[in-house]
Parts: C-alpha cells; sequence; structure tokens
C-alpha cells in the first residue's frame, strides 16, 4: 500500500534520539525517500518498516534491499505495483545503502555506476550512455522542454566538465563564490542528461558524495523535503525564453546550495520558479 506523508517525521524520531549511528541511518533514508519526488514517485509503507528495521540494525543495508526486492517478486498487489512503489522502493533502499558506503571517484565512470546500481532491473538502460535525444514537458516552463545534451556529444561534455571541475581550485573563496560555483557545476553536469531515465536521482546521489568528499556537512533535510524544487531550479538554471524576458539563472540553485551546506534559511517554493511566477511585492 501507498506510504502515508508522516514519514519524514516517522524517521525523524530517529533523528531527536540523538544517537549519532541512529542519526546518521534516518537520515540517509530520509533522502533515499525524498529523492523519488523529482519523478512524481511515493514509497510503500513496506519500505518505511525496512528503512526502520535497517535503522535500528536488525537487518543490514543488503538484507533490506534483498527483502525490498522479494517482496515485490512475491507481490500480487497490481495495484502497489502499478502505482509506482516498486520503482520508488528498490531505488530508495539502494540509494540509502550507496550514501552509506564510504566510497566515491570524482569521475564520469563512477556517476554511470551510480546509475547502474540504483536503475538495475528498474531500467534496460541502467549505466549506459543514451543514444538518442530527448525532450521533456516541464511543469514550471509551462510544458516546453530544456535543451539537453545531444547524444552523440555526451562523452566528451562530460569529459569536459569533470576535468574543468578537477583542476578548478576553492582555495580563498568566499562562502557566496562556492556557493555559486557548486551550483554551476550541478547546473553543467545535469543538463548533459546522459542517461534515458534517473538522471536527477543519480545526480543528486554523484553530488551528495562528492560534497561529502569535500568534507561538506550536508543539510539532508534539502533533498529529504526539497528535491523537486531541486529539480525544477535545476530546468530553470538551463532555460532561456528571450521574447518573453526569460534567462537561465543559477539564483534558485544557489539558494537551495546556500541551505544545503552554509545554513542558509531560503524558503524553497516551487511555485517561485515557475516562468508565471510574479512576486507582487516589487
Amino acid at each position: 500500500m501507498l506510504m502515508a506523508n508522516s514519514w519524514y517525521e516517522d524517521l525523524n524520531a530517529y533523528i531527536r534520539l540523538g544517537e549519532p549511528k541512529l542519526k546518521k541511518k534516518a537520515a540517509a533514508w530520509q533522502t533515499a525517500i525524498g529523492l523519488q519526488a523529482v519523478d512524481g514517485l511515493s514509497v510503500s509503507d513496506y519500505l518505511l518498516k525496512t528503512a526502520k528495521e535497517n535503522i535500528e540494525g536488525k537487518i543490514t543495508d543488503n538484507e533490506a534491499n534483498a527483502q525490498i526486492s522479494n517482496y515485490y517478486e512475491d507481490c500480487c498487489d497490481r495495484y502497489v505495483i502499478e502505482a509506482g512503489t516498486k520503482e520508488a522502493d528498490i531505488v530508495a533502499g539502494r540509494i540509502a545503502s550507496l550514501l552509506a558506503e564510504k566510497i566515491f571517484s570524482f569521475t564520469p565512470a563512477f556517476w554511470m555506476s551510480v546509475h547502474r546500481y540504483l536503475f538495475k532491473d528498474v531500467f534496460m538502460h541502467a549505466g549506459k550512455i543514451r543514444n538518442y535525444n530527448i525532450y521533456k514537458n516541464e511543469w514550471v516552463l509551462n510544458g516546453k522542454s530544456v535543451f539537453y545534451a545531444s547524444y552523440d556529444s555526451i562523452p566528451m561534455t562530460m569529459e569536459y566538465d569533470f576535468k574543468t571541475e578537477a583542476t578548478f581550485s576553492y582555495k580563498n573563496l568566499s562562502k557566496d563564490a562556492i556557493n555559486r560555483h557548486l551550483a554551476q557545476f550541478t547546473c553543467d553536469i545535469w543538463q548533459i542528461h546522459p542517461f534515458g531515465e534517473g538522471n536527477t536521482r543519480s545526480t543528486a546521489v554523484f553530488l551528495i558524495k562528492y560534497l561529502s568528499s569535500l568534507a561538506y556537512s550536508i543539510n539532508q533535510e534539502c533533498f529529504a523535503k526539497k528535491s523537486w524544487y531541486f529539480r525544477n531550479a535545476l530546468v530553470r538554471a538551463n532555460y532561456n525564453n528571450l521574447p518573453n524576458d526569460i534567462h537561465a539563472t543559477t539564483l534558485y540553485l544557489e539558494k537551495f546550495f546556500e541551505n544545503l551546506l552554509f545554513g542558509g534559511k531560503n524558503e524553497l517554493k516551487n511555485r517561485y520558479l515557475h516562468i508565471d511566477w510574479k512576486d507582487i511585492k516589487k
């Protein structure tokens, strides 16, 4: 059955206990579950039950993922499967597991391996570079799409963006400058959209691992509660419509990163990102 909206507070109970192990596990699951919203998916009550058992140390990460897979192999409830919880549950379990692993490599190959791990047996193309061009209707753009990288340019574009970031120096930069740079880097690699599906979730997981490798303490609540805002901010960072005075801007993404990394208290509302939004205070 579909899960109630109280999942965040249910898992927050472990964080309030203050025990580091429980807190870390619960935060990872909150992030993993929250990220399913970028594709409009919801997890099930069974997933929440499994997450709690994992947080409490009753089952390992591998056992948690095995339980979720076995649940859907044995599931006869067509509504549950068609409601999208199968994809959400399986991917959420794998995200929580990957976030707990102390592994990372700042390479396109690692990004591809993240996608492969998250979506194995979910998408046939898991971990593979798409060989076709894509177009996605966006609510925030009134049904229009961002221009994504051409499929035949993906390997070269990935190599360029990763090489540029790897040689970039953060030394002596202000927090604002770091914030702007990270927003732009994330905007650039997301625009490549190297995979057929699951790009935002794999990008977010890769980004969390990257920021952790830089020793940043991450406010997991941002991805847990504001993952759809994160996606819409990426869309606005890559969309221009000059005749209508709409310009690509990382401003919204910078607000997200300020909350994520630097204790910001920006109000992250999706309606603010819609191209028709008018600030009546102006």
